[in-house]
């Protein structure tokens, strides 16, 4: 058995902060490697699931550079707010909002969620990242929209899952999957190092192929990783 090592969110975040503080882009770096993964699988369409925070940062970003290659781009909100830079960026390349974009609301229908999920080639999962506070569970809009999609990726002819940075709904020190609605990744992005939550059960389960993003963060990363056998 060869041992895996993963990191805790605070240890990512810990280790983060030099490089921002001098002003490296890490965003942008995460975004231009996501989408090269993205570009690897060849989509004609993809759907992005946008959260508020970062993760949906990152989604729009590398959602931007796919949209200026010729890929139909749909966005669906899954709250009220997003990183504004990254819809601008995604906007400008082509990619375009499902339903009208409404501040304190979610204009999107689950099942209008779901039947473009059944139409993409792909769906990015940018709802959830590591700065998630507390439980993990998906709730309100997010919820439901998952919970909408997960039956399509039952179907034959099913879109592929790419997860931006951790599948949303799991935890990201302690693989914790409190609510089984979480969409499975094929695919897994991690940025910077491997999140212990991606090695450990029932998280793993989830995390599908996990590809790690190097931004530098090697000799920033302070304490003991999670070490996990397999």
């Amino acid at each position: 058995m060869s041992p895996r090592a993963g990191y805790t969110a605070a240890q990512v975040r810990a280790a983060e902060k030099p490089l921002l503080d001098a002003g490296v882009p890490l965003m942008r770096h995460a975004a231009a490697a996501l989408a090269a993964e993205l570009r690897d699988l060849v989509p004609r369409r993809m759907l992005v699931l946008v959260g508020a925070g970062d993760n949906g940062g990152d989604a729009l970003f590398a959602a931007a550079e796919l949209a200026a290659e010729g890929v139909r781009v749909d966005l669906v909100p899954t709250a009220s707010r997003h990183h504004a830079e990254g819809a601008a960026a995604a906007l400008a390349a082509g990619a375009h909002w499902v339903g009208e974009r409404g501040v304190g609301e979610h204009p999107v229908d689950a099942a209008d969620a779901a039947r473009l999920a059944a139409e993409a080639d792909v769906v990015l999962d940018g709802i959830l990242g590591t700065g998630t506070a507390g439980s993990p569970a998906l709730r309100g809009a997010a919820r439901d929209i998952v919970a909408a999609i997960l039956p399509v990726l039952d179907q034959p002819q099913r879109p592929r899952v790419v997860a931006v940075d951790i599948p949303s709904g799991i935890g990201p020190d302690d693989g914790a999957v409190p609510d089984p609605t979480v969409l499975p990744a094929d695919l897994t992005v991690t940025f910077g190092a491997v999140k212990a939550g991606l090695l450990i059960e029932p998280g793993s389960r989830y995390a599908g192929h996990v590809v790690l993003v190097d931004l530098g963060l090697g000799p920033h990363l302070a304490g003991d990783p999670v070490v996990i056998e397999e």
